[in-house]
């Protein structure tokens, strides 16, 4: 009987046996009953000890596989850090620190302190020792009529000290006006008068910005004794009661020949520098120092004018 050509049917299913095992035993079948039989296995003696490759069924001849080595030991790996469970809050902004005070400035100014003229200086007792007046810090007025030389006596008393000293000259502050300035040539008026305050409040605040750093002054001024609140009064009042005012007043004649040598606005009429000569006889009864340099140089009346600055200073003029 003639089958159709296939694969012949795969045996029947038997108890205890899933078709996978039957499957295998379908592809590797065992010996079949008749065939021929192979050489019965020798048995293999045990491994020795420390031998880790395949033991027991090695052939005699066979080379053994070389052990296997373990691997090594890894490094344990690092903890990973914990993952927040929430954003950290942002942190405020770094405040910068205050910066730190700046270094006073060593350019010798010293703020003038509020309402704090030159007071009179104090009477020295009689044990003690006179200052002197070429090492003193010291404000003097020098007062004059126009020719008598107070410009040049002052500059060359304030070259010639031992301190720091300054010369402030009211005519020189008056002509720092330029456009409108009022010409005592025109005549004295208000506007003459106005600016001759000004210029005096302004000489004023200078001596005491001077004296507060250290540095003695001389201010000159054509300052007339009958007219007391303009003059001293408003010297006093810009500078302080401890100004030592000295009087210089040589003769008409020599007043009018030294005027006659100066130019410019500084130069008066013949008329207008014997009437202001004459009101300045006035100072005589004033009790003020009254030095008469008619006959004296401009070197010999600087030394006269320590002289008088040593008395007054031993004995404060009451003005």
């Amino acid at each position: 009987m003639q089958h159709v050509v296939g694969s012949p049917l795969p045996p029947p299913h038997r108890p205890g046996r899933g078709p996978r095992a039957d499957w295998a035993s379908a592809h590797h079948p065992g010996p079949h009953a008749g065939a021929p039989q192979g050489p019965t296995p020798v048995p293999q003696p045990p491994p020795q000890p420390g031998y880790t490759g395949a033991g027991a069924g090695v052939p005699a001849g066979a080379v053994p596989p070389a052990p296997v080595q373990p691997p090594a030991p890894r490094p344990p790996a690092p903890p990973r850090p914990p993952v927040p469970q929430h954003a950290p809050a942002p942190r405020p902004p770094a405040v910068p620190p205050a910066p730190a005070p700046a270094a006073p400035e060593a350019t010798g100014h010293v703020p003038l302190p509020p309402g704090g003229p030159v007071g009179v200086p104090a009477a020295p007792p009689a044990t003690a020792a006179v200052p002197d007046p070429a090492t003193t810090t010291l404000a003097v007025l020098l007062i004059g009529p126009a020719g008598a030389g107070k410009t040049s006596v002052a500059k060359y008393w304030a070259d010639h000290r031992l301190v720091p000293t300054a010369h402030i000259s009211l005519d020189d502050v008056r002509e720092w006006v330029r456009s409108g300035y009022a010409n005592p040539q025109s005549g004295w008026n208000d506007n003459s008068e106005a600016q001759y305050r000004l210029a005096r409040r302004t000489c004023g605040f200078a001596a005491r910005n001077f004296l507060a750093n250290g540095i003695s002054c001389i201010l000159d001024d054509a300052v007339f004794p009958d007219r007391p609140v303009v003059g001293l009064g408003g010297w006093k009042r810009h500078v302080g009661p401890g100004l030592f005012p000295v009087v210089l007043l040589p003769g008409l004649d020599v007043v009018l020949e030294r005027n006659a040598e100066r130019s410019g606005n500084r130069r008066l009429t013949d008329e207008e520098v014997a009437r202001i000569h004459g009101r300045m006889a006035g100072w005589y009864g004033s009790g003020l120092p009254i030095i008469d340099n008619s006959q004296l140089d401009v070197p010999g009346t600087a030394r006269v004018l320590d002289e008088v600055l040593t008395r007054a200073m031993a004995s404060p003029p009451n003005w």
